[in-house]
């Protein structure tokens, strides 16, 4: 067993080099359901679902996200290689029996170490002869050695490890894949087939976050605070991306896993000048602090395209910097009057928190009326300042199960004023307010993406207008119909909701012609009836799974 990070000291080489088979696989499903293996039902393979619309009911958004190190790993390695994405247990042994593989690399959270350590035994016994790396979050795991039978832990960026590794330089120029940023969606109960040029495209230009918050698993794994690892540090490099993607893809939107993508201003306006330059009238969804947000204008923000916005609230006398003299509930309606959706994310379980201003912190999140809201348990994960110093204190809980630390079920250590039990209870009562006060997310979307052309579809800049015409375009044809049948939905249970989305459907109807009201009231019904169908479907206790994904690089040159 060797340990090592992505530039430590040390480190190995394979014998075959670039001639070594590899096998790169995320851990096995089933997901969505409690098993020995340490699936969870509360924890699916579905980010909005498990972690931002959970209580939503049809109305939650359903997709699935591929494994993007993986693909990163994949695109530049030299080696013949196999990506196994979301396989069955039977796919991966099947994979292992014929694939005679030199290397399996397997990267996971840590809530699936039950399921790493059962694939390192299959690979023991269907594979002997493999050597077996282990990456991603779960490396940060203290004792991982001594819990499964792996030959390599890679803590940190795998990239450069693995092409050491393979005898490759490790310092060569980062090839991208073209990574789209989700698939599988469905809402209302319809699945929506993914169409590339309609798809953002997901781009890595950093990993890790130098804001550095104590309880940030990512900026732990990349370097902590202050620290984080650049693969296109221009914007002309993010630029040439871009345009790379719209050429193979057709995209002209993109999902920018960056963890603070505005903090670097110059980057953004180098890439704000080559879109100006060039004409891109783009769509970006960015995560961003608020205090990367004040450095930007509105002009800028708008021709950057930023049309999605990612950012912490983590609330007031909090101890993070980030919202430090900066009125969250005055500026995020401003963003929306833009026409930029936000997704506002909210840590329940801070140090100030206690059982009797809980419900004031839940009701200030909510007052924010963000069009998503994410709402996380603070976890003390491995690898963390906030687990380091909570470990120092002796107060993470003993024989805490690994499968149930990810931040929607309940505490993993003793907090001063809130029980493990209470902390699940809160946790849920934040969605369920979220959802009470502001209704479904698809309508606050709906209506901020209106409020944003209503009020810059004249706007000067053409690349602005052409832009806000093209994310529209659905909404305004068929948006009245979608917010009639869910007015109808949920009529009798939240009338203070549905007055505000009869206001939104007034106001669309206004915009649309005679077609298309003619198809607003075909549309209406015929939702409805399938948004009924997905709730007794839910209720039934049906869960989505994604389908397995197999991805082969490099096997016609090793003939």
């Amino acid at each position: 067993m060797q340990t090592e990070s992505a530039h430590g000291p040390e480190r190995p080489v394979h014998p075959k080099g670039t001639q070594a088979k590899v096998l790169l696989t995320s851990v096995f499903g089933p997901y969505a359901q409690d098993d020995e293996y340490g699936s969870r039902s509360i924890n699916p393979m579905e980010l909005y679902h498990n972690q931002v619309t959970r209580v939503q009911g049809p109305f939650s958004l359903r997709m699935f996200h591929r494994s993007s190190g993986l693909m990163l790993i994949q695109r530049n390695i030299d080696a013949p290689s196999t990506l196994l994405d979301f396989p069955t247990q039977e796919r991966f042994v099947r994979e292992l029996q014929l694939g005679d593989y030199d290397i399996v690399g397997i990267s996971s959270i840590v809530a699936n170490i039950g399921k790493v350590a059962k694939m390192c035994e299959l690979i023991r016994k269907h594979s002997p002869n493999s050597t077996i790396v282990i990456g991603g979050h779960i490396a940060s795991l203290p004792d991982l050695a001594d819990r499964i039978d792996a030959d390599h832990i890679v803590r940190g960026e795998g990239v450069c490890w693995f092409r050491h590794y393979l005898g490759q330089d490790e310092d060569a120029k980062i090839i991208h894949p073209d990574i789209l940023s989700g698939f599988g969606m469905r809402l209302f109960g319809i699945s929506f087939p993914t169409v590339p040029k309609d798809t953002a495209a997901t781009l890595i230009p950093a990993v890790g976050c130098p804001m550095g918050c104590n309880f940030c698993a990512t900026s732990a794994l990349f370097g902590g605070k202050g620290h984080s690892i650049e693969f296109f540090s221009t914007g002309k490099e993010i630029f040439d991306l871009m345009c790379g993607c719209e050429e193979r893809i057709g995209t002209q939107s993109f999902f920018i896993m960056d963890e603070n993508f505005l903090l670097y201003r110059d980057r953004a306006l180098e890439l704000l000048d080559l879109m100006k330059r060039y004409d891109k009238s783009w769509s970006l969804y960015v995560f961003s602090s608020a205090n990367a947000l004040r450095k930007y204008t509105w002009e800028q923000l708008m021709g950057l395209g930023i049309s999605w916005l990612w950012m912490g609230l983590e609330g007031e006398d909090s101890q993070y910097a980030k919202l430090n003299n900066f009125n969250s509930l005055e500026y995020i309606p401003e963003l929306q009057e833009h026409g930029i959706k936000v997704l506002g994310s909210s840590i329940i379980g801070l140090e100030n928190h206690t059982m009797d201003n809980i419900d004031k912190v839940i009701e200030r999140a909510v007052k924010h009326n963000t069009d998503f809201h994410q709402f996380m348990l603070y976890t003390p994960l491995p690898g963390t300042p906030l687990y380091k110093e909570q470990s120092e204190k002796g107060t993470m809980l003993e024989n805490c199960d690994l499968a149930d630390i990810h931040g929607q079920y309940r505490f993993n250590f003793h907090h001063p004023h809130i029980t493990p039990e209470q902390s699940g209870e809160i946790l849920l009562r934040a969605f369920q307010a979220d959802f009470d006060v502001n209704g479904p997310s698809v309508f606050r979307v709906i209506n901020t993406m209106f409020k944003g052309w209503k009020n810059f579809h004249n706007c000067a800049d053409a690349r602005v207008r052409r832009r806000l015409e093209r994310e529209t375009s659905t909404i305004r044809k068929y948006g009245a119909g979608v917010m009639w049948a869910m007015e109808k939905y949920i009529s009798d249970s939240n009338r203070a909701v549905v007055a505000k989305m009869r206001d939104l459907r007034n106001k669309l109807k206004e915009n649309q012609n005679m077609l298309e009201r003619a198809a607003s009231l075909v549309i209406g019904p015929a939702l409805l009836a399938s948004i009924r169908r997905e709730a007794d479907r839910l209720k039934d206790g049906f869960r989505y799974e994604p389908p397995t994904i197999v991805d082969r690089m490099n096997w016609v040159q090793s003939n």
